[in-house]
């Protein structure tokens, strides 16, 4: 690439920007995708959280607009009919999906956008933003302790817990799919796995859409160096 205003390197990295990529975490519920999503959002500012629309009603402690958008069933109907949601997914009798406006807004402006969806939706990201997307999948070290942590939640009827646990096994028969695969046995090590894809996802040469221009400048400046 040329450099037409002749920056230096070093003003021509402060230039690079970089395009944001579309973030998966999936994973059976209860196995950890949900609080390390929540320790991603709290840790890096570059890292922010595709709200999606759901027809479920909210859980204690989940914000409207913040958490999820909670809408009735003809509004989603009317969205996904109209082609404004990604990714859209029935999951335990309940509708979920991403508007698709604010994400790819959020792409352009070099924002990494999490969506913490299962691997229906998954699928459909694949089908139109391949190059934009990273999938990682979150294991729970055994079946047992899966469990254990469903019902500690205190969230769900006994009924509901062992209909995720039935659940479990063909979710998880969808780990080949992903580009990684973390098996949650400790948060913070878990935690440090997903960041360090994050790093590296990001020094991909596709993302660094200015990187020509930099690499332009350094040789320029050997160039000159070795003509002098």
């Amino acid at each position: 690439m040329s450099n037409p205003d002749h920056k230096r390197p070093s003003e021509l990295r402060r230039d690079i920007k970089r395009r944001g990529m579309l973030f998966v975490l999936s994973s059976p519920s209860g196995a950890g995708k949900s609080t390390i999503s929540r320790r991603l959002l709290q840790d890096d500012p570059n890292v922010v959280l595709s709200v999606s629309v759901t027809t479920r009603p909210p859980r204690p402690g989940e914000v409207e607009g913040k958490d999820y958008s909670f809408i009735d069933v003809p509004r989603f109907e009317a969205m996904k009919a109209a082609d404004e949601l990604l990714e859209h997914a029935r999951v335990f009798d309940n509708y979920y999906g991403t508007p698709r406006g604010p994400v790819y807004e959020q792409l352009h402006d070099g924002k990494d956008v999490l969506f913490d969806i299962d691997w229906q939706g998954t699928q459909q990201l694949e089908a139109q933003a391949d190059t934009d997307l990273v999938r990682v999948f979150i294991l729970p070290p055994s079946l047992r302790e899966l469990e254990r942590r469903l019902k500690s939640r205190a969230q769900d009827s006994d009924e509901v817990v062992a209909g995720r646990m039935a659940k479990a096994s063909d979710e998880m028969s969808h780990w080949a799919e992903y580009d990684y695969v973390v098996i949650n046995d400790d948060l913070e090590e878990s935690l440090a796995s997903v960041k360090a894809i994050i790093a590296s996802e990001r020094l991909r040469r596709q993302r660094q859409p200015g990187i020509g221009d930099f690499v332009s400048a350094l040789r320029s400046d050997t160039a000159a160096q070795s003509g002098s």
